[in-house]
């Protein structure tokens, strides 16, 4: 079954193989699907998209915390007893 192409560029593994780089530069800081045999095998991004993404998924991660204890009770602390 067909596999939907999530990338404006794509490339072969034989491309991939023979210059790593260029095909990262290919796609110019977006990212550049890795085709094997005409199917989506995976997709090259640049290391500044991949730290955005995981800076991205974490403040998700936070803001679920913080969501789930929203309603929690507020404890008063007094920073001398600390």
């Amino acid at each position: 079954m067909p596999r939907q192409v999530l990338a404006d560029t794509c490339v072969s593994i034989s491309e991939l193989k023979k210059n790593p780089s260029a095909v990262v530069s290919q796609g110019e800081g977006f990212p550049v699907a890795v085709l094997n045999r005409n199917e989506p095998d995976f997709y090259c991004i640049p290391a500044a998209a991949w730290e955005e993404i995981v800076d991205r998924l974490e403040d998700v991660e936070l803001n679920a915390i913080a969501d789930a204890r929203q309603h929690q009770a507020i404890i008063e602390v007094d920073i001398d007893d600390l």
